[in-house]
């Protein structure tokens, strides 16, 4: 099983960006999908988390700015950032509990960098 993120960048102070994570290999299935990130010198914080039946829950650093949403029948997870601060600037990582036909196991992406200019 893998997780591949895409979609980070360089952006202005107020702009937007989306990022997807894609699941694949032999994958039965999967409970919730989340977003991290990690700034430099800071520990990896929660972001955004996503139920199997779409759930969703925020950090409060983001609620109103940042959506989560997910594609069951593709495996993927994306994060759409709106209004974007310097304070995102940060390595975002995408997460999932996955259920395979030997285990259940947490899964995560290699990372993707969002840099957010003031």
């Amino acid at each position: 099983v893998q997780l591949q993120a895409s979609g980070g960048g360089l952006v202005q102070a107020g702009g937007s960006l989306r990022l997807s994570c894609a699941a694949s290999g032999s994958i039965f299935s999967i409970n919730y999908m989340r977003w991290y990130r990690q700034a430099p010198g800071k520990q990896r914080e929660l972001v955004a988390h996503i139920t199997s039946r779409g759930s969703t829950d925020y950090a409060d650093s983001v609620k109103g700015r940042f959506t989560i949403s997910r594609d069951n029948a593709k495996n993927t997870v994306d994060l759409q950032m709106n209004s974007l601060k310097p304070e995102d600037t940060a390595v975002y990582y995408c997460s999932a509990l996955i259920v395979t036909q030997t285990v259940t196991s947490i899964y995560w992406g290699q990372g993707t960098k969002v840099t957010v200019s003031s």
